[in-house]
């Protein structure tokens, strides 16, 4: 990515937990001058205070972005700090779950080019996928600007309206735990079958990792992916007739757990 209108007028983090600091370590491995930086953090982290960038000190008066990327808990009293860089100049980022649009431009000014974007804890370590989506204001240009600065930490999609970042919060931000879940249980009936548990949880790791990569990598769709595993009348025939139970297996299962996480993300929105 090209950093130099970012160097020019310098970027705002505010907040730089988890996912903040995933970020700015994409950033700064980039290519990205840790001079452009402005953190705003009440607990700064030993690594932040080492990266170079400037930690609570005074803002630039108009930069190039602001990124939120604080608890949506907290954002009733860090948002209103930065008010007076709304109206235009600067581009806002909001990587903050359940504070829609609409509560930013309440503060800001709807004048203010704004990107809600749903990133995904995979992040943490290079994997993950953000959808994005732009207010009113925010130009082609502005979308292109926030893709390429989360594409620091994976995959950037784009949605074409605010009101489909529940069923992304549904599937690919609360995702990762319902894959974490089925580790859990794939550990657990190796255990049921006899394997020790330390084995267990290796074998049930490393499927699920590398599944989940050949899916990726794959010219094959998952469906045929699947197929290929299963021989007629074999072990793995016999799993998916449990898995694949009409009423009680896995998709049906998948389909209720989504259906729920969306729907409480539209109580939470509102």
């Amino acid at each position: 990515m090209d950093f130099s209108a970012i160097e020019a007028r310098g970027l705002v983090l505010l907040g730089c937990g988890k996912m903040g600091s995933a970020l700015l370590a994409g950033w700064l491995r980039e290519g990205l001058s840790p001079k452009a930086v402005h953190v705003v953090d009440p607990h700064p982290s030993d690594w932040l205070k080492g990266t170079g960038v400037a930690v609570n000190d005074p803002l630039p008066a108009a930069p190039a972005v602001v990124l939120v990327a604080v608890k949506p808990q907290m954002m009733g009293a860090a948002l209103p700090q930065l008010q007076a860089l709304g109206g235009g100049a600067t581009l806002f980022v909001s990587i903050a779950a359940g504070t829609t649009i609409a509560s930013f431009e309440a503060t800001l000014g709807a004048a203010t080019p704004l990107v809600r974007a749903m990133p995904n804890t995979p992040a943490a370590i290079g994997r993950g996928i953000t959808a994005i989506v732009g207010n009113a204001t925010a130009t082609p240009a502005d979308l292109d600007l926030a893709e390429g600065l989360l594409s620091a930490v994976g995959q950037v999609v784009r949605l074409e309206a605010e009101a489909q970042i529940d069923a992304v919060t549904a599937v690919s931000g609360s995702g990762p735990a319902y894959v974490f879940l089925l580790i859990e249980a794939l550990a657990a009936a190796a255990e049921a079958e006899g394997l020790a548990p330390g084995l267990a949880m290796k074998l049930a790791k490393a499927t699920v990792g590398g599944a989940g990569q050949l899916a990726e990598d794959a010219g094959d769709s998952p469906a045929q992916l699947r197929i290929n595993v299963t021989s007629p009348g074999g072990t793995t025939a016999a799993a998916l007739a449990v898995l694949m139970d009409a009423e009680t297996g896995f998709g049906p299962l998948l389909l209720r757990a989504v259906k729920a996480a969306a729907d409480r993300g539209r109580e939470l929105g509102k």
